[in-house]
């Protein structure tokens, strides 16, 4: 069941929780006109805050109580085409809307499965996913670190370093390798789309992923 609570602070956050998870770029946000109440619980996971928010989907900032981990959940919300009810769940805006809502929300489940299949330290991990409220749920390794242009900018030298560079882009041509072997190719690799992790690693993020040729368009 969805349950909403009153608002916890950031700073009351598990701390070794966070220092020991792989967590994305941004810090939490409150609850935004489009995302679910915060905090609120999603079975074992308590959502604690908004991390960002596009044209498909938002993703939170979320307590894993299970595991006593700190995870990310990216939830199906395309907002052009569905609105959220006071109740929290996700309905297409009109009947003519319907069709385009469900072929998105099958499109990010079978992503997320897709994803799931690949275990590389330069992927976001894919830990689970389900359906709840008319829409879907996706939880994800919560990773902290700066993107390739943030580090480019803070540290021009840095990343002229031939040394550096292998460091930071054979992991990702390994990764990339991986998906190409499955036939699953990233359109949009970028500066903004590699996260640098605190301990100098490299992750691939916004996986828009094109499956032969069929193309599922949800960011990871």
């Amino acid at each position: 069941d969805l349950h909403s609570f009153p608002t916890r602070r950031s700073s009351d956050l598990n701390r070794s929780s966070l220092q020991a998870a792989n967590v994305v770029t941004a810090p939490a946000l409150g609850a935004t006109a489009s995302s679910l109440p915060v905090p609120t619980l999603l079975g074992e996971f308590e959502l604690t805050g908004v991390l960002g928010e596009g044209g498909f989907s938002v993703v939170y900032l979320a307590i894993d109580h299970s595991l006593d981990r700190t995870v990310a959940i990216k939830e199906y919300m395309p907002s052009a085409i569905a609105v959220r009810q006071p109740d929290g769940s996700v309905v297409p805006r009109s009947p003519r809307h319907e069709d385009t809502f469900k072929a998105g929300l099958t499109n990010f489940i079978n992503e997320a499965r897709l994803l799931a299949r690949f275990n590389h330290p330069a992927l976001i991990h894919i830990h689970r996913v389900w359906e709840q409220h008319g829409t879907a749920y996706m939880v994800m390794q919560y990773c902290f670190g700066r993107t390739l242009r943030q580090v480019a900018q803070a540290e021009p030298e840095l990343v002229r370093r031939e040394a550096w560079l292998k460091t930071a882009f054979t992991p990702i041509l390994d990764a990339l390798e991986l998906l190409h072997a499955q036939s699953c190719f990233h359109r949009d690799i970028s500066p903004d789309n590699i996260l640098i992790l605190q301990n100098g690693a490299p992750v691939l993020l916004d996986l828009t992923v094109q499956i032969g040729r069929a193309s599922c368009r949800e960011r990871v």
